[in-house]
């Protein structure tokens, strides 16, 4: 990916976010009560230095913009209150629209619903909400 195009998307997800990363002063603590933190390849304070230093490709690839859990739990503790949740979503929305609109079709419901049975009909709903425009 080019500079300016890293350069592109950085002003994007601050303007998407309304986060400042500069704020943070990465003490580790929205990481550390992070409950799914386990799950992340990139930590919340990660994420927030990774946008501040440009390496914007690493996180468009990243499985975490995914199991952010979006409960703010980093919010609450960051004594800055840098947001890094909300700079987690701006990140999958960029990465969503890249992807296009309409990039999830009924018959790919179907066959994604066979990998849970426990599967509510709530999340396949949310699906569409989400991944269609």
């Amino acid at each position: 990916m080019l500079k300016s195009e890293c350069e592109e998307i950085k002003s994007q997800l601050l303007s998407i976010s309304g986060v400042n990363p500069k704020k943070c002063m990465v003490c580790g603590k929205c990481s550390a009560t992070c409950p799914n933190y386990d799950a992340m390849e990139y930590h919340p304070h990660q994420f927030v230095q990774m946008v501040e230093n440009g390496e914007i490709e690493k996180l468009l690839e990243s499985k975490s913009i995914y199991a952010c859990l979006s409960c703010f739990a980093c919010l609450e503790r960051c004594p800055r209150q840098v947001e890094p949740a909300k700079l987690i979503e701006a990140v999958r929305m960029v990465v969503e629209r890249k992807r296009g609109p309409q990039h999830l079709t009924p018959e790919a419901v179907a066959e994604m619903s066979q990998l849970d049975a426990e599967l509510p009909q709530q999340a396949i709903v949310s699906a569409f909400r989400k991944y269609r425009k």
